[in-house]
């Protein structure tokens, strides 16, 4: 078989199945993004509010470090009986696998200030909450950052599993492909996967970019 043969037969598959890839690809994103807004939504603040109660810290990231270790399948499969199938139990399992990177960077970013930068603010008369908002998270965007475009890789990839609670997605494609020994077909639904995670990677560091203020970037 040559590589001409390959790639014609992998177009023809792609042109013949356009309108499920581009269903799956919606779903996907649509599942992925939700998925990343929820866990960003209580990932970022949870981690402010460790940085201030520290003895809540170890027992709250060790709780998502668990989390993250149970087996993507397991962990659909833990939600099924609860939720049944269906996009909610997608989302929350996305979701759940989402946490931990973005709480251990919110945390690590913070904790990770300068102190001295800190009680220069507090000279000059801000509030905790100043401080927090002009200094400490300005000064940490970078780590969070990081650890959101993590999350996101991540949350797309397992995405693709989502098939086997019924929520759809680029996963679709992929378990047909593999249960009729479609090697095109796995391809036409894991090339789009991993351009979207790609592409949400390099929108984030985008946004971080234009995010960070000009006295904090990098040079280069």
């Amino acid at each position: 078989m040559t590589i001409n043969h390959v790639f014609g037969t992998f177009f023809e598959t792609v042109s013949s199945r356009s309108d499920q890839i581009a269903t799956g690809i919606i779903e996907h994103i649509c599942l992925s993004l939700i998925s990343i807004s929820i866990a960003i939504i209580l990932s970022v603040p949870l981690g402010i509010y460790i940085t201030r109660h520290e003895k809540w810290a170890e027992w709250v990231i060790g709780v998502t470090a668990v989390f993250q270790t149970i087996p993507s399948l397991a962990l659909f499969g833990f939600i099924v009986p609860l939720l049944g199938t269906g996009a909610l139990t997608a989302i929350i399992a996305l979701t759940i696998y989402a946490l931990l990177p973005i709480l251990r960077n919110t945390y690590t970013g913070i904790k990770g200030v300068d102190q001295s930068v800190i009680e220069a603010g507090r000279g000059m008369g801000m509030t905790n909450r100043q401080i927090l908002w002009k200094i400490e998270i300005p000064l940490s965007l970078p780590v969070i950052m990081a650890g959101i475009r993590t999350a996101t890789v991540l949350t797309v990839g397992i995405a693709t599993l989502a098939t086997f609670v019924g929520a759809g997605g680029l996963g679709d494609l992929i378990y047909r492909g593999l249960s009729t020994w479609n090697n095109q077909l796995v391809l036409a639904g894991a090339i789009p996967a991993a351009l979207l995670a790609i592409f949400f990677d390099f929108f984030l560091k985008l946004i971080e970019r234009l995010s960070t203020p000009k006295g904090l970037k990098t040079k280069g």
